[in-house]
């Protein structure tokens, strides 16, 4: 069994307000006293709608940092990283995204939810349709069994399950594909060499006629 692990992200989209600090940095300075804990900022999740304007999100990671710093998050104590630093975030979400059915996504109430809410922005992209696959990456990386989210997000949660139990599923079975290909690779190896073995070609002498002489001469 892993170690209990927190893993919790925050997305850079402009400055920080109290509504931050009371929704989730107040819990995360108690958790980090408690467990292993990674807070990171999420800007890749940002780009999901803000895609417009990339470097308000490239500003906006450090001054949040500052922020985190100054409410109490102690890098001593928890894992503070950019979440774009770690190219194996993408790696993932692009593998589970081959294996996540699309209905899973547009039936997830947030993905309409958040559409309605931000009516001033295009939210018509894969981006923010594959949000959930993205967290979904996030989380199962580092194996963290503790993830805080607010109830809009609970059935991001259900679906990092159901996507890491289709990823365990479709491994098993490329593992046991490859498994019966070595084993008849080493039976076709057996049989050929058992048929050389066995095969014991008789010698032939090739009839070899002597040249006739011509007639002496008179």
């Amino acid at each position: 069994m892993f170690a209990d692990r927190v893993l919790s992200g925050m997305r850079p989209t402009g400055r920080m307000h109290i509504g931050h600090y009371h929704g989730a940095l107040k819990n995360w300075i108690k958790l980090q006293e408690e467990y292993d804990c990674l807070f990171f900022a999420a800007d890749w999740h940002a780009l999901t709608t803000h895609y417009e304007t990339p470097e308000t999100i490239a500003d906006s990671v450090w001054d949040m940092f500052i922020d985190w710093l100054a409410a109490g998050i102690d890098p001593t104590r928890a894992t503070i990283f950019i979440q774009s630093r770690i190219p194996e975030h993408a790696e993932l979400t692009l593998l589970l995204g081959m294996i996540s059915p699309i209905g899973w996504l547009e039936r997830v109430p947030s993905y309409k939810e958040q559409q309605q809410k931000l009516v001033d922005r295009d939210l018509s992209n894969y981006g923010f349709l594959g949000y959930p696959v993205m967290q979904s990456a996030d989380i199962l990386i580092y194996r963290a069994n503790m993830v805080p989210v607010g109830e809009d997000q609970v059935s991001h949660i259900e679906l990092t399950r159901e996507l890491a139990r289709r990823l365990i599923t479709s491994t098993d079975a490329s593992r046991a594909s490859r498994r019966k290909r070595r084993r008849r690779s080493k039976s076709l190896a057996a049989r050929r060499r058992n048929a050389i073995s066995n095969f014991a070609p008789h010698s032939r002498r090739r009839a070899t006629r002597k040249p006739s002489m011509p007639p002496a001469p008179y």
